[in-house]
């Protein structure tokens, strides 16, 4: 009888860390609440009232999501460039499939409020020109589909720490000069506003969003040099994070136009001052995990946070379908109030009793699929 010895070349996985994911999940919720404010709360509401005031500072986290999203990529068992193009097409697809559904098919019916049309400068009804503007907004999910494309490439070709930190200082101190950089070709003027837009066609414009993934790229590397010691990892992110916060408010201090802007056309100082929030929040979330027993309101985060995309995705969609019966922009506090957690509650119900069932019939297959070619080999 042969005995053949198999190696297994299989990446090593990594331990999840509970404070990414509960900061994670934390965070697309949130999302929901400022989504909700955005489209149905009054313009009074957004900028004269403690909701709008305490949303607009929630909103301040979502570097958050982005540094957890580095430190998971490597964790995770592949990053090679294959995996990292595959996943990248597959998040640009999700991320115009959404576009699609939340603006275009809602106008296509005639469901989307006039007011809303008006809201982009636009007469009412939207032509075809306005929908394909729509459909090519570039949001946060367009941002990590182009994102993973360089996660791959550069951590293809170094595997020390330090690149993707100077990478991200660089993209920091220079996004201002490149904003807005255009060649006049359609096209590749689309490309470039995703790249560093200055213009309201791209929120999350790789300059400077990219930095904040590729801070969490650096920290998950030197997690993984301390033989994966959560204490060492946080205790680095306090200290960075408070020295950033230094660093960023004193520029925004001495310039606030030019080193914060808009917040979605972040300069030098913001840049640095929001990485360093997040990173303070991220060490307060290890705070939590630690000295908090485990409870089935960590549990939930934890399954928000395995879900991330497709929670964001569901949220957004059923956020603008919204607008088809309830307007846009009519609510103040008490009404926003009330729309929250029935979108939060709307969301976690799609994703439970859809999205949840088609993945789990989609694995079932595969190892399904995995186990009969096992069977024909033997």
């Amino acid at each position: 009888m042969e005995t053949k010895i198999v190696t297994n070349k299989t990446p090593q996985k990594f331990k999840r860390i509970k404070a990414i994911d509960l900061a994670r999940g934390i965070s697309v919720l949130m999302v929901v609440i400022v989504h909700t404010l955005w489209i149905y709360g009054d313009v009074p509401t957004q900028t004269e009232t403690w909701l709008g005031a305490a949303v607009h500072f929630i909103g301040k986290g979502t570097p958050m999501f982005l540094i957890a999203m580095g430190v998971s990529f490597i964790l995770s068992r592949n990053q090679s460039i294959v995996l990292s193009i595959k996943r990248a097409c597959y998040i640009l697809a999700v991320g115009y499939l959404m576009n699609f559904l939340k603006f275009v098919l809602p106008t296509l019916i005639g469901t989307v409020p006039d007011n809303f049309i008006e809201a982009y400068g636009w007469t009412a009804p939207a032509t075809y020109a306005n929908m394909v503007y729509m459909l090519g907004t570039g949001d946060i999910l367009q941002l990590a589909g182009f994102s993973l494309l360089f996660m791959g490439i550069i951590n293809h070709f170094s595997k020390n720490k330090y690149v993707p930190l100077t990478i991200a200082v660089l993209i920091a101190i220079t996004t201002k000069e490149v904003h807005g950089f255009r060649l006049g070709i359609p096209g590749v003027d689309y490309v470039l506003d995703l790249l560093w837009g200055a213009e309201w066609n791209v929120y999350f414009a790789v300059f400077p969003w990219f930095s904040f993934i590729l801070i969490g790229i650096f920290f998950g590397m030197w997690y993984k040099e301390q033989q994966k010691s959560n204490s060492y990892l946080f205790k680095r992110m306090l200290v960075a994070g408070i020295l950033l916060m230094l660093i960023g408010g004193g520029l925004c201090y001495y310039n606030f136009e030019y080193h914060f802007g808009d917040y979605f056309h972040l300069g030098p100082g913001g840049t640095f001052y929001l990485t360093g929030f997040n990173l303070v929040l991220l060490w307060l979330a290890n705070v939590l995990v630690s000295k908090v027993k485990g409870n089935r309101l960590f549990s939930f985060f934890y399954y928000c946070s395995k879900r991330v995309t497709t929670i964001y995705f569901i949220q957004w969609v059923i956020i603008c379908w919204g607008m088809g019966v309830l307007g846009y922009q009519q609510f103040g506090v008490g009404g926003v109030l009330l729309l929250i957690p029935t979108f939060i509650g709307l969301t976690l119900i799609l994703q439970r009793f859809v999205f949840d069932r088609i993945f789990s019939r989609k694995k079932k297959s595969e190892i399904g699929e995995k186990r009969s070619v096992i069977l024909q080999k033997l």
